[in-house]
């Protein structure tokens, strides 16, 4: 089956994904078993990224970036998801920590900090969720209070953060007036030498082992005035901003994986014999993977024109948000069939198959879970205000 011509990217386009993969083939695919091992990613290969000009590739010379657009960096999300590698969290610190940065950040802290983002010097987190809340932003615990100098004093806790472990510089989303519930919250930007400022365990997952995952914690953290972005109060209406983009950002990784569960399959199936002959030959075989391919082509072309829209700064919160619950659920029934024509090997972890299937579950828990974007969503179809 031909895959569909994909006439996104331009020649450009073309020669710097050739760059990326083989970034890839040398320095991430043949570490990413230890770093599954190890449970993250050492700073290293940030840093050689970041010589090989493949973080923050969107951002203007300015601010230290290439002032490409952002199909380069959504190139590496494709590269890194076509080799089943989970870490490091390119995709997160080039297309969702640095677009805040640079769009509300005072002049100080953008020269503070993206130089060092693009380099790879300094790795990047956002803090949304807390133990007691997930989705619910609005319902963020973490305090930030104003002190004599005029900054913030910040106290509480958050979990599941993505690139916790090794982050230098940690966009904070917090309550800086909590009786006004989403209206209250403000994002300040914690950097890892700030005192009282700590981490704690950097959390094993059932999937995406590679990926540093950690609990954040801040006692009395001290954050100066200009660490706020953009206004006080402001927060919320900034993350709605930029939420589309990351609920892209999830669409595009997810049917790279689904095509390379794909691919794994169809190899496999070739080589593999069953009662005499290859798994290939069996008709269900052959019923399972065309349903499959054609599923991904759909994924492929739908995937393809919300970038085109996103390009064209059409994209909004439902279109986003149906991409990102279509997508992940894509990603979730191809690595679940494909796991079953390897039969038990399927399950065996040192298998390519078997990790995505663990990895694949994720996706439609984090960047707003599927029941989320449904009411997204149905919100859009129904006329029903927010």
């Amino acid at each position: 089956m031909t895959p569909l011509p994909r006439t996104l990217f331009s020649p450009e386009h073309d020669a710097f994904r050739d760059q990326v993969r083989r970034f890839v083939d040398k320095h991430i695919t043949p570490q990413h078993a230890e770093w599954e091992a190890a449970h993250g990613v050492p700073r290293e290969v940030w840093r050689q990224a970041g010589e090989a000009g493949l973080l923050c590739c969107w951002l203007p010379e300015e601010e230290g970036g290439l002032g490409a657009d952002r199909l380069f960096d959504f190139i590496v999300s494709e590269e890194l998801g076509r080799a089943g590698a989970t870490g490091p969290g390119f995709p997160l610190h080039s297309l969702i920590v640095a677009p805040y940065l640079s769009h509300h950040a005072t002049p100080q802290l953008k020269a503070q900090v993206l130089p060092g983002m693009t380099r790879g010097e300094l790795i990047g987190a956002i803090a949304m969720t807390e133990p007691g809340t997930g989705s619910d932003l609005a319902g963020v615990r973490t305090r930030a209070e104003r002190a004599a100098d005029g900054g913030y004093v910040i106290n509480g806790q958050k979990t599941f953060i993505t690139n916790g472990h090794n982050a230098d510089v940690i966009i904070v989303v917090c309550k800086t007036d909590a009786d006004k519930g989403a209206h209250g919250v403000s994002l300040l930007v914690v950097t890892a030498d700030m005192p009282g400022f700590s981490r704690g365990r950097n959390l094993h997952k059932i999937g995406q082992h590679a990926q540093d995952t950690a609990e954040l914690f801040f006692d009395n953290v001290h954050v100066p005035a200009h660490h706020l972005l953009g206004e006080e109060n402001k927060g919320f209406k900034y993350l709605m901003q930029e939420l589309a983009q990351e609920r892209l950002l999830i669409s595009v990784q997810c049917q790279a994986r689904a095509e390379a569960a794909l691919a794994w399959t169809i190899d496999y199936v070739k080589e593999r014999k069953a009662f005499r002959q290859r798994i290939a030959d069996f008709q269900n075989t052959r019923f399972v993977l065309a349903k499959l391919a054609a599923d991904v082509q759909a994924g492929r072309a739908y995937c393809d024109r919300l970038m085109e829209l996103h390009q064209a700064g059409q994209l909004d919160a439902p279109g986003a948000s149906a991409g990102k619950l279509w997508h992940s659920e894509l990603l979730a029934r191809v690595t679940d069939e494909c796991l079953q024509l390897f039969g038990g090997y399927g399950y065996m972890q040192e298998y390519p198959i078997a990790r995505a299937f663990a990895d694949a579950r994720i996706e439609r828990i984090y960047g707003g879970t599927s029941e989320i974007m449904k009411e997204i969503v149905a919100r859009s179809l129904l006329d029903t205000p927010p």
